[in-house]
């Protein structure tokens, strides 16, 4: 059975994404608790109805007691459901702060609607358009499609929209957020090891809608400092030969 079943398959089929940014990993781990305290209720509840229907089965020469109502069960089963939704809420509350908030390396913010100012963190402006993603880096440097971060560092994301309503979503790096025309949406991430995680647009945007895909891949320090800097010397050069070009006669 083990063979039928890998692990690999089967991981975060049922779940969230995780393993990309402390982000994502809080939103999975939320969401485990939420999958299991349900799963535990389902399971109490169709087995006394099972056990109801079996115990309880209509048998020749019985008559059905006739009950009408049972006020402590009532109270019980209303306070215990209660009682989940309060421990629940309570729980989801005190890990909103881990999945809202940037990690320990850089500052917190108060609330993802709100402009994060982190010192010594990576600012990316992610800009939505029909039907790719641009990506600004400090200094005016651009990319298209693929962001390109450094590992062990908190990107913050400021993220808007050049038409209609995108949804930016690399699930492995964290939450949806959504890209709206004349709004700027916050969210962020930190990657521990160099790697490319995939994802693409979540909010129906067109009729290419399924080309707006986006990659982040995370490289060292040195590695992204490197790249950086090429990216520089291409835009200068590309500046440079378009005015020689309007100076020719």
């Amino acid at each position: 059975m083990a063979l039928l079943a890998p692990t690999v398959v089967w991981a975060d089929a049922l779940t969230p994404e995780s393993g990309g940014s402390p982000n994502a990993d809080q939103i999975d781990s939320l969401y485990k608790l939420v999958l299991y305290v349900a799963l535990a209720v389902f399971v109490a509840v169709e087995g006394m109805l099972v056990y109801s229907l079996v115990r309880f089965r209509a048998r020749r020469g019985r008559v059905a007691a006739q009950i009408h109502g049972n006020t402590r069960l009532e109270v019980g089963w209303t306070l215990g459901a209660g009682l989940i939704l309060v421990v629940l809420t309570a729980i989801t509350f005190i890990k909103l702060g881990a999945i809202v908030n940037p990690a320990p390396a850089a500052p917190a913010v108060a609330a993802v609607s709100e402009p994060p100012a982190a010192a010594g963190s990576l600012r990316v402006e992610v800009s939505g358009q029909q039907y790719l993603w641009r990506f600004r880096y400090p200094g005016g440097v651009v990319a298209y499609e693929e962001m390109v971060v450094p590992t062990r560092t908190t990107v913050l994301l400021e993220i808007v929209s050049e038409d209609v309503a995108h949804s930016w979503w690399i699930p492995r790096l964290g939450g949806k957020a959504d890209a709206i025309p004349g709004y700027t949406n916050h969210t962020w991430f930190r990657i521990a090891r160099a790697g490319v995680f995939r994802g693409q647009c979540a909010e129906l945007c067109g009729r290419n809608h399924a080309d707006m895909i986006a990659h982040v891949r995370a490289v060292t320090p040195p590695q992204f400092r490197a790249w950086l800097d090429a990216q520089r010397r291409d835009i200068a050069l590309a500046r440079s030969g378009r005015d020689s070009k309007r100076r020719a006669p």
